[in-house]
């Protein structure tokens, strides 16, 4: 096994905050160092989350994202300013995290993922965060996640209430296990609208579960979605079990998948 990175002097520095943590420390700085983290969507829950990551030390973030920064994104994509408007966000946003700390890597993934590209770009990553607005990709990313053996940080909002959760960690839950197909009412925020400060939020603590898990700290909110409401200031937390029935991670599904695995034919 690789030793792990050491840390320059001017790391030093720049994490000391960190490294009076006992829970984190230099080991625990070391580990950031050495992360590969995946975000999936540089939109409002990407955004913060991608900054916290990048300024905690994460050694290598993949930034994913097809689209371009609009004026309308400002509200709350707080990675983008507004010089960047018409711009990849993949690239305005690589730039601005450079700049917030250039001892990291930075892969810029200008691409639309789904299921025939998803294994292929969560390969080279140790922790996923999704923060995407639409339930396809969420699935694809939720389900290239079961086949890679990669935890999944997962955030959402909508006017008022955020939500996050952790999925694929020992024997629990997977994203399809809470959300088992697409629902048929399901709103985007450019529908519902949707108080900017609350992606800040939400993306932070995204942020905060994958630094839990790349240091191993602790498996956090495995098992379990927190719930925010902004408005009535008021948070929840819920279990969530893993489902035997579930079309991604169910008995049936790794039964079929073990058959395939061995060459056997059910």
């Amino acid at each position: 096994m690789a030793s792990p990175p050491l840390l320059s002097p001017g790391e030093v520095e720049r994490y000391a905050r960190h490294l009076v943590l006992r829970e984190i420390g230099g080991p625990g700085q070391q580990r950031l160092k050495a992360a590969r983290m995946l975000v999936v969507g540089a939109g409002g829950l990407g955004s913060p989350a991608a900054l916290y990551l990048a300024a905690a030390g994460v050694g290598r973030i993949g930034l994913l994202d097809p689209d371009t920064v609009s004026l309308s994104n400002l509200q709350r994509q707080v990675l983008f300013a507004t010089g960047d408007v018409g711009s990849s966000k993949v690239v305005a946003g690589s730039a601005r995290l450079t700049a917030l700390n250039p001892d990291i890597s930075i892969q810029a993934h200008d691409v639309r993922l789904d299921a025939t590209n998803a294994d292929a770009l969560l390969a080279a990553y140790d922790v996923i965060l999704d923060g995407t607005d639409d339930f396809a990709t969420r699935f694809a990313v939720n389900e290239a996640c079961l086949r890679q053996g990669r935890p999944l940080v997962s955030g959402a909002l909508g006017r008022w209430i955020g939500q996050v959760g952790v999925f694929g960690v020992a024997d629990g839950p997977c994203y399809r296990c809470l959300v088992p197909e697409i629902p048929p009412d399901a709103e985007t925020c450019q529908a519902v609208g949707v108080v900017g400060a609350l992606a800040g939020v939400i993306g932070a603590m995204m942020a905060v579960e994958a630094i839990k898990l790349a240091t191993g700290i602790s498996q956090g909110l495995a098992g379990r979605l927190l719930v925010y409401d902004a408005l009535a200031a008021e948070t929840r937390t819920l279990r969530v079990p893993r489902d035997p029935g579930c079309p991604a991670c169910g008995d049936r599904h790794r039964s079929d998948s073990s058959l395939a695995l061995s060459g056997a034919h059910p």
